[in-house]
């Protein structure tokens, strides 16, 4: 279980905390303050010079239980977890939080009326009736377009089916896909203008008309196989086709498409790095909201940032990686921000010189990727698959209309066979790939020197991004001894590995997997992004990037080249790692922009006696003996999917000559829906169809090997469902306790059962509730728990132990940390998040019309 630091003790009288010399009110401050803390860590005395964590032997979750009991004592001050770990002594707690209590009024003084808190945001109880038929009108939009989907492609198939010869199939082939491409690209353009014609900004609830209008052009936009050619020019151009004002020369590596595209004003020469959200809206307590994104020339957006509605940069400026702008905000032309809300800094985060790369090198090569894609990929896909159908033994004979009826006892074997060679030979032929391709790139492309974009070195680079960014291998070997096998097999180099069974995750991205260094005894857990590739709006530069020994990575982070962090450090989750100042060691870095924590607390390290000698090698050959039985099941669960779509598959082809096209649509629906219920079932099944509990054990504690399994069942179809009704179910269905009408717009849960859900909450893209963390050895889990009408922002991130209250609200790429209490109908924001009543009066935050933003249209070609 979870240590539980918060157990009644009787009071402690004054003599409970240390003398101070102080005297007045920072004195009754103080002896309040540690009156406090005394009862949470159970002790009788605890001075006021105590340091927090290296002296009392507190942790972050006890001290942000401490917080929250401040924060509910209306004449204390509110401490932060920022303020804690800045002022880590109740003395100097006390003095940074202005000291004194307020006095007592007297008699003669009249007190003064409290300042009026700003109202609530309107909250919308959506009623049954509308959420009901939302679901339903959605529900019928995909079996239409499945169905559609279905005809079109049967009368391809037997088009193609008619061409003589490979020449003929192959011509066939190059028609019917070209074709289905442009029209699948075209299909959400002209959804988009007729549907909404102009996006304006505005609002407007979830769940009634305008909403469902809004979802059908999201969904198509999501979709559409544009979404693949992020990083080139025709991508921009299928922005501007959308209505999106766009400069020339404008790079965008993001795949999280603007929705609002009318409200997306971006400059010439400006880059966006990928995991950017530039969505031009977002989901606010049952409403849809849309608002401008306006950036000017030359501007650079980093990796994992957002930029909220009505939020602008002008020409030149910067915004660096982690980082978000709050509604509101706006950087000055030239100027350089960072942070979570974001704040000027002196760092240069365009760190790439300029390359020659005009308009007739993005035209070229914007014709060269049409012209592969429409004469190699495309007939390569379309023909392949008919050759598949037609060559293929098994589907052949089910096709032929002069063959006999088939018996239904022959499917199972047929597809037993095909199942088996086209599942282990993608597993197979993929590492094989995986271990060659890119050594054979390394060779070409060299570390440090300045490419220009759109060219063959450039065409590599993306091509070994995309293949070394696989995630099925990544989740199958991650979380066990063998992943860093597979990672130096792609070319990672790990020095002299200190094996823990858990080095890394499930989930790590690179540019090139040949320029990542990782120091020995280093732990890394999910979400790691190496930003080992600068670029610019016309060049690239591939730098190594180098993680120091005996550090530990938490969730969430994108660590560049150049990155000022050395050995013996720890990362938090989602901080921002420094790319100045001296080379942090031995210490622990939170936020967004960092500050510097105690690397390890006492209870941290109350499992080291299992992490050496026999100890740690009886345990960890146990826990590689158990990885390898949860990767063989997974291998088996994944294969039996594929194995029933086979076999789903081949009896849709007996069926297809007596039921027609409807059998191809009835199987897309089909499969969608047996997909969902069959990984459902595996992990109810895996977790026996209980709930989970707070836990507190080292990582080679059994019950962590079993926790680790429910890691890798999949769960990507969790995403078709975004913004339905539909997504609220399969979240029962896992085992959340989630009430009625919950707008879920992309958000993830780690612990299906430990997470608790009001009513009419809010959740937008990418928001994520993490209800443990993996610390150096060390599991911790707990119960998080958000009241009604909550709302998560874009990208926000809840920890565990963490209780949000009704109506309360947590900004775009915020970090609430583990332990906190959010009050209810409060605003909270930043990295780690405070209450922020007021975020649109702060310096440097103005309505979001000034001169730079208006400057930044004009930039606009």
């Amino acid at each position: 279980m979870v240590e539980q630091s918060s157990e009644v003790v009787s009071e402690p009288d004054e003599s409970v905390v240390a003398s101070s010399d102080t005297g007045g009110r920072g004195a009754e401050t103080e002896r309040r303050l540690a009156r406090a803390l005394a009862d949470l860590l159970g002790a009788e005395s605890v001075p006021v010079d105590g340091h927090f964590f290296t002296d009392l032997g507190a942790n972050s979750l006890v001290m942000a239980q401490f917080c929250a009991r401040i924060r509910k004592t209306a004449d204390l001050p509110s401490p932060s977890m920022k303020d804690i770990y800045r002022h880590p002594t109740i003395q100097s707690l006390a003095t940074a939080l202005g000291g004194a209590a307020p006095a007592p009024a007297g008699p003669a003084d009249a007190p003064s009326p409290a300042a009026p808190l700003p109202p609530p945001a309107p909250k919308t109880r959506g009623k049954r009736r509308t959420h009901l038929l939302c679901g339903t009108v959605q529900l019928l939009v995909f079996l239409g377009y499945s169905l559609v989907s279905g005809f079109v492609t049967a009368a391809g198939y037997e088009w193609i089916a008619e061409g003589s010869g490979l020449a003929g199939i192959y011509l066939r082939s190059v028609l019917f896909g070209g074709i289905a491409f442009v029209a699948l690209c075209a299909f959400p353009i002209a959804a988009k203008w007729l549907l909404v014609g102009r996006w304006r900004p505005g609002e407007f609830p979830v769940w009634g008309l305008a909403y469902l209008r809004f979802w059908l052009v999201k969904v198509l936009l999501h979709a559409n196989p544009m979404v693949f050619l992020a990083g080139t020019p025709l991508y921009v151009l299928y922005l501007r086709a959308l209505g999106a004002r766009i400069g020339k020369g404008v790079t965008i590596f993001s795949h999280s498409v603007p929705v609002c595209t009318d409200l997306l004003t971006i400059g010439a020469g400006t880059v966006v790095r990928k995991d950017a959200f530039l969505l031009c809206y977002r989901a606010h307590a049952g409403h849809i909201q849309t608002g401008r994104v306006t950036l000017g020339a030359d501007v650079f957006v980093g990796e994992k940032t957002v930029l909220d509605i009505d939020t602008a940069m002008g020409d030149g400026a910067q915004l660096g990686h982690s980082s978000a702008l709050y509604r509101g905000q706006v950087v000055p032309d030239g100027e350089h921000w960072h942070g979570s809300p974001a704040e000027p800094t002196r760092v240069d985060y365009a760190r790439v010189a300029p390359a020659p790369c005009g308009t007739l090198r993005r035209a070229w090569f914007g014709l060269g990727t049409l012209t592969q894609m429409f004469l190699l990929y495309i007939p390569l896909f379309v023909g392949g698959a008919y050759m598949l159908f037609t060559e293929v033994p098994t589907i052949g004979k089910r096709l032929d209309p002069q063959s006999a009826a088939l018996k239904p006892s022959e499917l199972l074997p047929d597809a037993l066979v095909l199942s088996l060679v086209l599942f282990f030979g993608f597993v197979v032929l993929g590492l094989l790939v995986l271990c060659t391709v890119p050594r054979l790139v390394g060779l070409v492309l060299r570390p440090d020197k300045v490419y220009p974009l759109y060219g063959f070195h450039y065409v590599l680079q993306r091509a070994t991004a995309r293949m070394t960014n696989i995630k099925f291998f990544a989740w199958l070997f991650g979380d066990s001894s063998y992943i860093v096998h597979y990672l130096r097999g792609i070319g990672y180099d790990l020095s002299r590995v200190e094996q823990t069974g858990s080095n890394f995750g499930t989930e790590v991205q690179h540019e090139t997997p040949l320029l990542v260094t990782v120091g020995s005894g280093t732990m890394i857990a999910d979400g790691l992004s190496v930003l080992n590739a600068d670029f610019s709006s016309t060049s690239f530069r591939l730098s190594r990037v180098e993680i120091g020994p005996n550090n530990f990575l938490g969730n969430n982070i994108a660590y560049p080249a150049g990155g000022r962090t050395g050995a013996n450090c720890l990362l938090a989750t989602k901080v921002m790692v420094p790319l100045d100042g001296e080379i942090r060691q031995g210490v622990g870095l939170l936020g967004s922009p960092c500050f510097e924590i105690p690397r390890t607390v006492d209870r941290d390290t109350r499992f080291d006696h299992l992490r050496t000698g026999d100890t740690l090698r009886r345990r960890l050959a146990a826990k590689n003996r158990y990885n390898l039985r949860s990767m063989a099941g997974m291998l088996l669960v994944r294969w039996l999917h594929t194995f029933a779509l086979t076999l789903f598959g081949l009896a849709s082809v007996d069926l297809y000559g007596a039921v027609g096209q409807v059998v191809i649509g009835g199987y897309l629906a089909f499969t969608l829906a047996f997909s969902t219920a069959y990984f459902v079932l595996v992990e109810r099944c895996i977790a026996s169809f209980r709930a989970l509990r707070p836990r507190l054990c080292s990582i080679y504690d059994p019950y962590f090997w079993w926790h680790e399994r429910l890691w890798k069942v999949p769960d990507h179809y969790l995403n078709i469902f975004n913004g339905t009704p539909f997504k609220t179910l399969v979240w029962r269905l896992l085992g959340v306790r989630i009430g009625r009408r919950v707008f879920d717009d992309g958000v993830y849960m780690t612990e299906r059962t430990l997470s608790t859900i009001g009513d009419d909450c809010t959740f937008n893209a990418a928001s994520k509730i993490q209800c443990h963390s993996q610390e150096d050895g060390t599991f911790k889990s707990d119960v998080t728990t958000l009241g009604a009408g909550c709302t998560l922002g874009i990208a926000a991130h809840v920890h565990y132990g963490v209780t949000m209250g009704d109506g309360s609200v947590l900004a775009p790429d915020a970090f609430l940390m583990k332990g906190e209490e959010v009050p209810p109908n409060a605003q909270w924001g930043g990295n780690p998040a405070v209450d922020m009543p007021e975020i649109g009066s702060r310096p440097g935050v103005t309505d979001g019309t000034t001169s730079a933003a208006n400057a930044t249209t004009a930039t606009v070609s």
